[in-house]
């Protein structure tokens, strides 16, 4: 079964599925307080959207709409988006080359694929100007589609953001902004 008939069979619809994406997006910036040149990291299960078990149905279609999303609600801020990889790259990151040279990243030696990488970060692979891949960062703010365990690409102090939309298609999401360490004692003065 191809990608775009498993789409079908669940009745996905993609442009509802760049909706929902951007909607997500949206939610998130506002609460986020995000500045131009932040990083949001996004993980997403395309099988999760398209209500199959995470890792067994990707489809190209699905990421491409996910991707094309994101990337034009974080262009139009003037973020950076990071796309992170399944598993099978160990959760490697795709992010624009410009990103990976402005935050000291070191590029690894990989190219995701449908099966390898995942649909989301092929897509990214796919659609960035000039993509590399590396293998951490500290992102400022993310999205989770589909629990695929951002959690170790964000900032150490994630703070939750519950978002009025909290499912792209069949796929969970859980989002999180970060904040500044809080140190010192109570005679410390601390920023808002």
């Amino acid at each position: 079964m191809s990608a775009t008939d498993i789409a079908r069979s669940v009745d996905v619809d993609l442009d509802v599925i760049s909706e929902q994406t951007a909607a997500v997006a949206k939610e998130l910036l506002a609460v986020a307080g995000m500045k131009e040149g932040q990083i949001l990291v996004v993980g997403c299960s395309s099988s999760e959207i398209a209500a199959h078990k995470i890792g067994c149905y990707s489809s190209r279609e699905i990421g491409e709409a996910v991707f094309n999303a994101l990337y034009k609600v974080t262009r139009l801020n003037g973020l950076y988006l990071a796309a992170q990889c399944c598993e099978h790259l160990n959760r490697a990151i795709i992010i624009e080359e410009e990103a990976a040279v402005r935050y000291g990243l070191e590029p690894v030696n990989v190219v995701p694929q449908l099966k390898a990488g995942g649909s989301f970060s092929t897509a990214a692979w796919n659609g960035f100007t000039s993509p590399c891949a590396v293998e951490r960062i500290q992102a400022h703010a993310g999205i989770d589609i589909g629990d695929t365990l951002i959690g170790m690409h964000l900032r150490p102090v994630a703070v939750p953001v519950r978002t009025e939309h909290n499912a792209i298609g069949s796929a969970h999401v859980v989002c999180a902004r970060t904040r500044l360490k809080y140190i010192g004692g109570e005679r410390a003065a601390y920023l808002k």
